[in-house]
């Protein structure tokens, strides 16, 4: 694991609603992202020196999670309450693309990608607790985190993987032979290859990571896997995950309704295609709490957080030295 470096802040930008969970970049490199009320917002210039612009651009009807922009600049949307969108972001108009699964309500669709050939994989935190009760899902350790494949044209996912603890952030590999999925609950991330004689194999990527990973992004192809840890690894949720079922059940129901404000180190991570950590960034007693997104554009990182009201800017790493 590389040496943690910190966190460089810039400068916060409110965004008038809590929660931008996740971050992603249009080719302008504008920053759209989703908050709780279920607007779609695009912020312009915010590496800049001018203030910056909020527009909103749609509304869910629900909680935007997780973003993807196509290529024909169509924005997919795992919505936390009504499952996968696709928004047309000259027009604002939102459609459902999938709201069920094998006869089952899909709710707490966390993140979303495309392949090459149109093809959509996106993940399920829980099966057992909706987004309002995810510390629930993590104290109890459930194991019913799962990625999905929708093909193109069609209205019917099919289940890819299950057994998942808290599946959350994913993203393409850069040759697309394989998606990445960060297992928040495990504190690690897995790697399932989508071609080639291990195709629909999973298999650990990146174990042991120094916080419990969220939302993952990346700047094209060339650039790296950049990894949002929303939180410091605990070590006693790591001792109550080996205790009995009952015993977790009961913990999670005491956790549910306990008052939650987060502390610690915040942070993020940049790893290669081949699983090597390339930045670990933290930054302790953190004025940005809760580092869920994760984008890059224009030398800087701007962070999303599911607790916050806006978005942080921070100074980008240079590259690491060569050999």
């Amino acid at each position: 694991m590389a040496r943690s470096t910190a966190l460089v802040p810039v400068r916060r930008v409110a965004v008038g609603g809590r929660g931008p969970e996740d971050v992603v970049v249009d080719p302008r490199g504008r920053v759209l992202t989703g908050v709780e009320d279920g607007r779609i917002l695009r912020l312009d210039g915010l590496t800049g020196q001018e203030p910056a612009r909020v527009e909103v651009l749609a509304e869910t009807g629900g909680r935007p999670l997780g973003l993807e922009l196509l290529p024909d600049g169509a924005l997919l949307v795992c919505d936390a309450e009504r499952g996968l969108l696709t928004v047309d972001l000259d027009a604002g108009t939102v459609h459902v693309l999938a709201d069920s699964v094998a006869g089952e309500r899909l709710r707490f669709a966390s993140n979303v990608v495309a392949g090459p050939d149109g093809t959509v994989y996106f993940t399920v935190s829980s099966r057992r607790y909706p987004l309002g009760q995810w510390i629930g899902d993590l104290v109890e350790h459930t194991g019913t985190g799962r990625l999905l494949r929708l093909a193109p044209g069609s209205r019917t996912p099919e289940v890819l993987l299950e057994g998942l603890q808290f599946a959350n952030g994913l993203t393409v590999g850069a040759d697309g032979s394989f998606l990445v999925i960060a297992e928040t609950g495990a504190r690690r991330l897995v790697r399932y290859r989508l071609t080639g004689p291990k195709a629909g194999h999973a298999e650990p990527f990146v174990e042991d990571l120094p916080g419990m990973p969220d939302n993952i992004g990346r700047a094209g192809p060339e650039g790296p896997i950049w990894v949002a840890l929303a939180g410091p690894p605990v070590p006693p949720l790591d001792l109550l995950h080996r205790a009995a079922p009952a015993v977790r059940r009961a913990a999670a129901a005491v956790a549910v309704r306990a008052p939650f404000r987060p502390i610690g180190t915040s942070g993020v991570l940049a790893v290669d295609d081949e699983g090597r950590v390339l930045h670990h960034l933290t930054h302790r007693s953190p004025p940005f709490r809760m580092i869920t997104g994760v984008c890059e554009t224009e030398g800087h990182l701007i962070l999303g957080s599911l607790w916050e009201r806006g978005v942080a800017v921070c100074e980008a790493p240079a590259p690491p030295a060569l050999g």
